[in-house]
Formats: C-alpha cells, sequence, structure tokens
C-alpha cells in the first residue's frame, strides 16, 4: 500500500501520466494504476525500471514512510476497513480517492481511532451499548434517589399495611411468626429445601404460590427473612417483568427497600433513633442489633429515615478491600470519584478515606474525620464478612457539623485527603511502569474490576498498580529503564 502511494507521489513530482511513465517502462497505464492502488505488486525488475523512468532508487521506492500526511491517513483508512468493525456492521466501504475531502478523511481515520481494539461481533455491540444503557440507569436512579432523600413514602405504607394485616403489634422488630403471617397474607408459604441454583437466592412457584429458599445450612434464619421479603416486594409492589436495565433496577431497589422497611418498621425506628439522636448517641450497630438485620440494610435503612425524620443529610458507600465502589449514595455533598457524566462503575476511593482505612484498624468499628476536595465529613466504617471469602466494607457518614449526633463523633483520628496521594510520583513510574506483573486476587464481583467508561482498559484490571509499585519499592527491588 504504501508502495503505491510512493509511486503516485513521485510519478506527480515528475509531472508524469499514467500514460507516459507506461511507455517508458513498457507497461501499460492500467497496469501502474493496479499498483499505486495496492491492488498487485510489482515484481524487482519492474521496481528498477520505475525507479530509472521516475529518477529515483529503488530504496526510495520501497521506503516504508508515506510520502505525505495525506497519504498515511488514506493508508490508515485503508488498513482500518479491512477490520473488524466496518464488516460487523455491514457499512460501505469509503475509497479513498482525490475526490475525498481531506477534512472528510481526517474525520473517517478520527473515528476509527476511536474505537476499542476489542474483538467485535454483533453480540459483543449489543453488550457494549448495554453496558452504557446500565450506567446511564445507575445515574438516572442514583440522582432520583439523591431528590427524595431516598425516602419512598409509597413502599412505606405499603409496608406499614402489610405488617398491620399479618398483626405486627407496632414495636420492636418483627417476630419470625410475623413474617411467615406476611407471607401467608400475599398467598405464599415458605419452604427451605435441597439443590437450589447456585445463582438463585430464592425460587417462587407462581402457580403454587410457594417461595422456595435454601436450607438453614446454606443460609442463615437473618439472611432468610431478607430473601423472603425482597421476594415478597416484588409482588407486594406488583411488579411485572421488565425488558430493560432500568426497569430492572428500579424494581430491586423497590423490592430492597419493601424488605428493609418491614423488618425496620418506619414508625417504630424513627422513635428509637429519634431519642437517640436526643442523646447524641446514633448508632448503625444499635440498628443492627434491635432489629437482627445485617450492618449494611442498618446502615441503608438509616438512610431512608435520617434525612426525612432526623434532619440529617448522609452518606452511604459499599466497598470491596481495594475500596472499589459497588454502592453509593449521598445527600450531604460528598463528591466520590466518577466518570465525568457521574458514573461510579469501578470508581475507587483514596487511600486516606474511612472505608480504606478500616482494613487496617483492629476495631469493630472504625471512626474518622476527614478532610477532602468537597468540605469535612465524619463516617463509621464496618467490615462485612470479615472472616470469608467476600469481605466488604459498610461506611456511613455526614458532614462534620452533624458528627456530633453520632456516637464515635467525637473521634480524634482525623485524616487529611486533601490533594491524595493517588497521583502516582513519576520517579515511582518511571521505576515500575512495564516492569511489574501482579495477578489478581480472586473476586466474587469481576464487574468491580472493570475500568469505568472514561478510562482504558488496564492489562491487569482490578489491581491498584500503585501500592503495587510502592510494595515493590519496599522490598529494596531496582528497575530500569531502557
Amino acid at each position: 500500500m504504501v508502495l503505491g502511494h510512493r509511486l503516485r507521489h513521485l510519478r506527480r513530482e515528475a509531472g508524469l501520466t499514467l500514460a507516459v511513465l507506461g511507455e517508458r517502462i513498457g507497461r501499460p497505464a492500467s497496469y501502474l494504476s493496479q499498483v499505486e492502488n495496492g491492488r498487485i505488486e510489482p515484481k524487482l525488475g519492474v521496481l528498477g525500471e520505475l525507479a530509472d523512468a521516475l529518477g529515483c532508487t529503488t530504496v526510495e521506492l520501497l521506503d516504508p514512510t508515506p510520502p505525505s500526511h495525506r497519504a498515511a491517513l488514506e493508508i490508515e483508512l485503508d488498513h482500518h476497513q479491512g477490520g473488524q468493525w466496518r464488516t460487523t456492521l455491514e457499512l460501505p466501504e469509503v475509497r479513498a480517492g482525490a475526490r475525498l475531502d481531506d477534512d472528510v478523511l481526517e474525520t473517517l481515520v478520527g473515528l476509527y481511532r476511536a474505537l476499542p481494539d476489542v474483538e467485535v461481533s454483533r453480540s459483543g455491540l449489543a453488550n457494549l451499548e448495554a453496558g452504557d444503557r446500565a450506567r446511564m440507569a445507575n445515574i438516572a436512579l442514583r440522582t432520583e434517589m439523591r431528590a427524595r432523600d431516598n425516602y419512598f413514602a409509597d413502599i412505606e405504607q405499603r409496608a406499614a399495611e402489610d405488617l398491620a394485616a399479618a398483626g405486627y403489634g407496632g414495636e420492636g422488630p418483627p417476630t419470625e411468626k410475623d413474617m411467615v403471617d406476611l407471607a401467608a397474607h400475599h398467598g405464599f408459604i415458605v419452604e427451605r429445601v435441597k439443590g437450589m441454583p447456585r445463582t438463585a437466592r430464592s425460587v417462587t412457584d407462581t402457580r403454587r404460590r410457594v417461595i422456595y429458599i435454601p436450607q438453614r445450612d446454606d443460609l442463615s434464619v437473618r439472611a432468610a427473612r431478607s430473601v423472603v421479603l425482597q421476594t415478597l416486594g416484588h409482588f407486594a409492589l406488583e411488579h411485572a417483568e421488565t425488558t430493560d436495565f432500568e426497569g430492572y433496577l428500579r424494581q430491586r431497589i423497590e423490592s430492597n427497600y419493601y424488605a428493609a422497611a418491614t423488618l425496620i418498621p418506619e414508625q417504630a425506628a424513627v422513635g428509637f433513633l429519634s431519642g437517640a439522636k436526643d442523646g447524641y448517641d446514633l448508632s448503625i450497630e444499635d440498628l443492627k442489633e434491635r432489629y437482627y438485620v445485617s450492618y449494611e440494610m442498618a446502615a441503608h435503612r438509616f438512610t431512608n429515615l435520617a434525612t426525612r425524620h432526623l434532619g440529617l443529610s448522609v452518606h452511604f458507600i459499599r466497598t470491596d478491600p481495594e475500596g472499589t465502589i459497588t454502592k453509593a449514595y449521598e445527600n450531604d455533598g460528598l463528591r466520590f470519584p466518577a466518570d465525568p457524566d457521574g458514573g461510579l462503575e469501578g470508581a475507587r476511593l483514596g487511600r486516606q478515606w474511612g472505608a480504606r482505612q478500616a482494613w487496617d484498624g483492629s476495631d469493630l468499628l472504625h471512626y474518622q474525620h476527614t478532610s477532602i476536595d468537597s468540605g469535612e465529613y465524619w463516617c463509621v466504617t464496618y467490615v462485612e464478612n470479615a472472616t470469608e471469602r467476600t469481605p466488604y466494607a459498610v461506611t456511613l457518614g455526614c458532614r462534620a457539623t452533624e458528627a456530633g449526633f453520632f456516637r464515635g463523633g467525637d473521634t480524634l483520628r482525623r485524616i487529611n485527603a486533601i490533594g491524595e496521594d493517588d497521583q502516582a510520583e513519576p520517579d515511582l513510574l518511571r521505576r515500575w511502569d512495564g516492569v511489574a506483573w501482579p495477578s489478581a486476587s480472586e473476586r466474587s464481583f469481576v464487574l468491580t474490576a472493570l475500568p469505568s467508561s472514561s478510562r482504558e482498559f488496564s492489562p491487569f484490571p482490578g489491581i491498584d498498580l500503585l501500592d503495587v509499585y510502592r510494595f515493590l519499592d519496599r522490598q529494596g527491588g531496582t528497575a530500569t529503564t531502557s
């Protein structure tokens, strides 16, 4: 391809037409046209004749450097159009002839350069589009939850009505009998069985009105209550089958909300929390113990009630051991690391944030004041499933000015995370970039390792390379660059 462009360039510089050059070497103009267009490759003897006719050397003709910027673009466009993207999308080939405007050529090449260098198929493209739609759905729902202070009045009302119908007395946590009666209120029975599908927490037979859950050895009583109520939530809220990701996410959020509103009833919980606030002793741990739920559910339920009933703006984060965000909510002005469009997928908190500092602590609960670019905040972090294969951190926090209402709000642990050290030192990068080769630990959620949409794919997804580089430095290793 480059040979053809160099031949055309040198021919035009010499002021020769295809016909005249053809006469000089005894070849038809049509033959030379095919050479210039890269359709045929001339023999070495013909190359010598062409070089003599053009007053150049054979080496000049075979130089792999495109003779001009325009030629380089035409060659690159031809390369791109021979790839999978155009053929998979069944797009027509654009001929990069003299009639193609320079700006149009530049634009086409630029668009091809922007496409990811991955194996592409129609199903793969559909997955890429689905991923983008999922990100946008997440952003839209987070925005909606922030606007309503994460409070859903209609679901609160439905949960309260269902509890009353099941005979709940209105004080303290609902009993196991309340849960059974609640299922019966919706026409269901609950059965524990062996051999549940590994990918399903529950399976519902809507014809026989049976909710199947794993046996006690595989699913604790506390977890079983949540699973059953999340399943019942779909029926209590009259969810229909959904065909898009936003609808799926919304139904998940609503059914989870219903479960939390049933396990931690609004009226009883608000009375309990209001008393704790008056005593400057709000504690997610106390809420967890009182209602026999996980710390994560207690913290998330607190966000439902905090602003509406207690006048507190808060934030909630669930992160993996590397600080990668898997769930997040805020209405207190805290700014999470995010894409320009607000997407949090694959975002990682800075090393100084409480959600990451907690992993190095020895206390059950990690309290911390943190100064970040958007202000000063207080938080409490609890590591859930600490002794299991998939531990994660749950963090609940607020602005520092409201920390006094919480137990641990007077902690002396204060960390300045302004100008976080996640920006690598140039010397560190120079020493180890291209030298370190880490192997990622197993993770249960592969998607948490993926980069957000604004970042390029890493050859080591999910690995904090700066931590790796610093580790290598501590080992006394030395890397040199050529």
